[in-house]
């Protein structure tokens, strides 16, 4: 799913990237209360994607290219590093 919409030009495993490293995302978020839903949000809803030189852009809205399961698939993926 990660490799299919290219989130990899942005997010490493366990390397930043312009974005930060999914272990890192982990890290921010585990144990956390609705942090599943945030981070569903975060895919689904075009929010602001902050980068290192400050800039912003609209974070790819993965709604409508894949389906709540395999979005909720990637994000579970995510929680697990």
């Amino acid at each position: 799913m990660a490799r299919a919409n290219n989130c990899f030009k942005c997010h490493g495993e366990t390397k930043e990237k312009d974005g930060p490293a999914y272990n890192k995302v982990a890290e921010k978020y585990r144990g956390k209360a609705g942090a599943e839903e945030k981070l569903i949000h975060h895919l689904t809803s075009s929010e602001k994607a902050k980068f290192p030189d400050g800039h912003e852009e609209e974070h790819k809205n993965l709604k409508g290219k894949a389906t709540p399961e395999e979005i909720k698939n990637l994000v579970d993926w995510i929680l697990s590093l």
